[in-house]
């Protein structure tokens, strides 16, 4: 037998491991392999339909959960957790109890304020540093080589202009604008002294005629003022689109009695 295989013609070894043509009928077609995917697909979507539950879902009931729970330093499981337990005097161990105690320690306390200390004045101090500067920073005398004349100037003894010569008249404020067109005489006053102005005010309207003279300032004369009022309301303006509110003051020149009497409007 071995003889026969030797003498048999060997083949080539490109020829001895490639597989023939396959037949038409072996393997998958893709259009048979979807109609089998889609044949499983609906059979589990049926078996799900006809066997599924359908009663609603209860929740469990919870049972036996962990729970947890603050200790405080006096508790024993606690205190057994400390690694210094038994190396460190404590404040709960039996040579405590009834030899000695262990002294309590006071934390600080940060929350502490501390009463006002008021800086006394140093009275001996005071303007020291301006001193200092003025000495240090003095000014250079300057030598006046140079002496002016005194000028002789003599007081002016005419005192006729001092006082008003006649009673004049002061129109201020916005009615200060509008055109005087009429007024009385200004009479001097018969007295021995001096006396203030009169100060009046005065609304004047679109005509220009005086409404309501209103006394301000009073001189301290009784007569006086009266005469400004009288005077006020025979004013006369220039007519105006609106209301026109101003003051009027009088200077009252005065006479002395014994001078040839002046007659009053």
């Amino acid at each position: 037998m071995n003889d026969l295989a030797a003498n048999s013609p060997a083949l080539p070894p490109s020829e001895s491991w490639l597989p023939g043509p396959k037949p038409p009928d072996e393997g998958w077609t893709p259009r048979k392999f979807y109609f089998v995917l889609a044949f499983v697909l609906a059979f589990h979507v049926a078996l799900i339909v006809l066997f599924g539950s359908k009663k609603q879902v209860v929740p469990r009931v919870v049972a036996n959960v962990p729970q947890v729970q603050l200790a405080d330093n006096a508790n024993e499981f606690i205190a057994l957790g400390d690694p210094t337990l038994f190396a460190r005097p404590n404040t709960h161990d039996l040579v405590t109890a009834f030899w000695r105690r262990m002294p309590g320690v006071a934390q600080p306390n940060f929350n502490w304020t501390e009463p006002p200390r008021y800086l006394p004045p140093a009275p001996e101090a005071f303007g020291a540093t301006f001193h200092d500067y003025m000495r240090s920073h003095g000014a250079a005398e300057l030598a006046l080589n140079f002496k002016p004349e005194p000028k002789l100037i003599l007081p002016d003894l005419a005192f006729d202009n001092a006082m008003p010569q006649v009673t004049t008249m002061q129109i201020l404020g916005e009615l200060g604008q509008r055109q005087l067109l009429h007024a009385d005489g200004l009479p001097s006053l018969p007295r021995n002294d001096v006396i203030a102005p009169s100060t009046v005010q005065a609304l004047v309207d679109s005509s220009g005629n005086v409404a309501s003279p209103v006394v301000l300032e009073s001189s301290g004369d009784g007569d006086a003022d009266q005469l400004a009022l009288k005077l006020t309301r025979a004013l006369r303006f220039a007519p105006a689109p609106g209301l026109t509110l101003g003051k009027i003051t009088f200077v009252w020149h005065t006479v002395p009695t014994n001078a040839v009497p002046v007659n009053l409007p």
